[in-house]
């Protein structure tokens, strides 16, 4: 097939698309596809757009706003040009960790205690009540961002209000979290609406404090144990809720879900990637690998669970 990928784009996940595009793009022409190469820019769409209506279905290698939002996905929809991968609303709802959060308490999937602010709100005011509703440490992030991108862990009072700061240059909204303690967990899923299958769980033991940026993205930034070393009911609890949190946001083909395992031992959902990362470092792959399905074979599936749809 003719095969359109959107890659690189303009978001803060620019040079993690940019990898992410590099493996697609190989993968596709090793198995035989012609691979149309695009790294996106609206400032082209006219251009680009051009060239995606020729191509018989489109792959997203794209990341964070922009991208991973819904956005793209509601321009394809339009033109009427299929794409691998989840749709407008399940996009933009993983992509508001506040509003996902939400959903997934109403469907008991374990969250950490959360509230969100706006840009709108004094900032005084928003420290005062950060430091009333919550104990230290605690996370404070934008609200609609990725890899880790504005984060803080705050240990400190005098911290909070730099840390909002930060989040804000990144989105319009943040989300402050209760820090929860434990080890970072991560759960692919695969497969089409009530068919979908969790891939074996990976824990991710960072080189530096936390899974930041770079401990995401730079070689040997951290350590991928496949499959994680956790017990059995454990394992199929947390599968259950990975599958479970794809599902109630309607997601579609792939995603991965990542988790905190607490000191109690108990699954806490931090969020769901619906376009995760297909770098040399990244984790979806190493999930599939661990079944024994190469990178190829993974994008074949992509393909073939689309094309079913």
């Amino acid at each position: 097939m003719k095969v359109a990928v959107l890659y690189g784009g303009t978001s803060k996940e620019r040079e993690v698309s940019l990898s992410s595009g590099k493996g697609i793009i190989n993968a596709l022409e090793q198995i035989g596809h012609d691979v149309v190469a695009i790294d996106f820019n609206p400032k082209h769409l006219k251009e680009i757009m051009g060239k995606v209506i020729d191509c018989d279905l489109v792959f997203i290698g794209l990341h964070g706003k922009q991208g991973e939002d819904g956005t793209v996905q509601g321009l394809l929809d339009l033109m009427g040009i299929p794409y691998i991968g989840s749709g407008v609303l399940a996009s933009s709802l993983a992509m508001d960790k506040s509003k996902a959060k939400q959903i997934f308490e109403m469907n008991e999937i374990p969250v950490a205690k959360g509230k969100t602010y706006g840009e709108h709100q004094d900032v005084d005011d928003v420290e005062q009540d950060i430091i009333r509703e919550f104990q230290l440490p605690i996370v404070i992030k934008p609200n609609q961002e990725g890899s880790t991108l504005g984060l803080t862990i705050v240990n400190e009072k005098s911290q909070i209000k730099e840390a909002i700061d930060l989040a804000f240059t990144h989105d319009f909204e943040v989300l402050v979290e209760e820090f929860v303690k434990g080890r970072e967990l991560t759960c692919a899923v695969l497969g089409n609406k009530g068919e979908e299958q969790s891939l074996p769980i990976i824990e991710i033991i960072p080189k530096s404090e936390y899974y930041d940026y770079e401990s995401k993205y730079s070689e040997g930034g951290s350590e991928h144990i496949c499959p994680a070393h956790i017990d059995e009911d454990l394992t199929e609890r947390i599968q259950t809720y990975a599958v479970q949190a794809h599902r109630v946001l309607g997601c579609e083909t792939y995603s991965r879900v990542d988790f905190i395992l607490n000191e109690s031992n108990e699954p806490i959902i931090l969020e769901v990637n619906t376009l995760p990362g297909m770098t040399p470092t990244s984790l979806y792959p190493d999930a599939a690998k661990a079944i024994d399905m190469s990178y190829e074979d993974m994008l074949k599936k992509f393909i073939s669970l689309t094309l079913e749809e």
